[in-house]
């Protein structure tokens, strides 16, 4: 029998915001397969799952200095729950650098053929250099990504790519972020004081690779023919006045919802290349019509321009602006109609279980 052992740098349950820390509260409060949790001492823990504490002593802060290995914490954990006679499945999320030594580890322990290491990647592009990244392809046994065109780029870029590949797209909660109707729509709209005006959001951490300041100059030129439409910036603080532009700062995950769901169009002029996009999942499940640039993950993400409108250039303002206005001189309402459990939280459960019940078998 194997078990399940998730090695976290972050402490979960995680009681900030984070994209893969929300995933896995969903998760690992539902029907999961987690056996063990390997990491720093979190505020609560989830029941049913035997923890590894990571306690950041003295004498660990002794061990890093002396054997140069930050991770010696994590790896004085793990063995204790290696001399267990059975085989383990180790998922680690986004931490490049613990592979190395980890599998350095696992050999010098004779335990490297007992584990099977499962590397979630969340980002779209190749992390390493070609032929340099084959030693981390040839360590570890499967990496699962968020897109099949982040596994296509991974694909063209590596000569040799020796491991086996699994795509699991990101899922949010649609109990609370949905569609909402007319009416409802209406009288939030009301609450919140935003009326008689066509509704654009855009909503992420004030980051130059997030394209904040890029649509605030395209909204400049939109502002001077179309008075009826206004922005709402979610996530940013501004000491700046824009005609037809409102920053709201940070909004609770909680309050999220509504802003959504009052919207007419969801902006998202990401400037990197995005692994996935919650936000935009999160838009379209409430309703909104979404914009977006064809970076990374996003295209795929909204099916390459089904469930939404892709900006092929997306550094040149003219191309958003020219969107941004058929939009609102559309005559007719842009409904697009998306499955419930497309892109949520129940189908990433799924697929999760789904990826460790395969990976059990490949490594039975």
């Amino acid at each position: 029998m194997s078990k399940v052992i998730l090695i976290s740098q972050i402490p979960l349950p995680y009681l900030g915001i984070g994209s893969w820390t929300t995933l896995y509260h969903n998760y690992l409060s539902d029907d999961h397969k987690v056996d063990y949790i390997i990491c720093g001492k979190p505020e609560t823990s989830f029941p049913q799952i035997e923890y590894g504490i990571v306690k950041n002593t003295n004498w660990l802060k002794f061990q890093k200095r002396v054997l140069k290995n930050k991770y010696i914490g994590y790896f004085n954990e793990l063995e204790k729950i290696l001399d267990q006679e059975h085989k383990f499945i180790i998922q680690i999320i986004d931490n490049f650098g613990i592979v190395a030594p980890l599998i350095d580890f696992l050999k010098i322990k004779k335990k490297r053929d007992k584990c099977y290491l499962q590397f979630f990647y969340h980002g779209f592009p190749p992390f390493h250099e070609n032929f340099y990244g084959r030693w981390f392809f040839e360590g570890i046994d499967e990496m699962v990504l968020l897109t099949n065109d982040s596994y296509k780029a991974h694909k063209e870029y590596y000569t040799v790519l020796p491991t086996k590949f699994s795509v699991l797209h990101n899922g949010i909660d649609t109990s609370k972020f949905h569609k909402v109707t007319l009416e409802e729509k209406e009288n939030i709209r009301k609450q919140l004081g935003v009326t008689n005006k066509k509704v654009f959001i855009w909503c992420s951490q004030d980051r130059p690779k997030k394209g904040l300041d890029f649509i605030l100059d395209v909204w400049k030129r939109i502002n001077v023919a179309h008075n009826d439409a206004i922005l709402l910036v979610i996530g940013a603080n501004r000491d700046i006045k824009l005609e037809g532009v409102s920053f709201l700062g940070r909004i609770r995950n909680n309050d999220l919802p509504k802003y959504y769901q009052i919207a007419d169009c969801y902006l998202f002029p990401t400037l990197w290349h995005e692994g996935f996009g919650l936000s935009l999942i999160e838009a379209l499940h409430c309703g909104c019509y979404c914009i977006a640039s064809a970076n990374g993950g996003v295209p795929e993400v909204l099916q390459y321009g089904k469930l939404g409108k892709l900006i092929e250039n997306p550094n040149f303002i003219e191309d958003w602006v020219q969107a941004i206005e058929s939009f609102l001189d559309a005559e007719e309402t842009h409904n697009i109609s998306i499955p419930e459990n497309l892109y949520s939280a129940k189908s990433w459960n799924e697929g999760m279980n789904t990826i460790i019940e395969n990976a059990k078998k490949n490594f039975s």
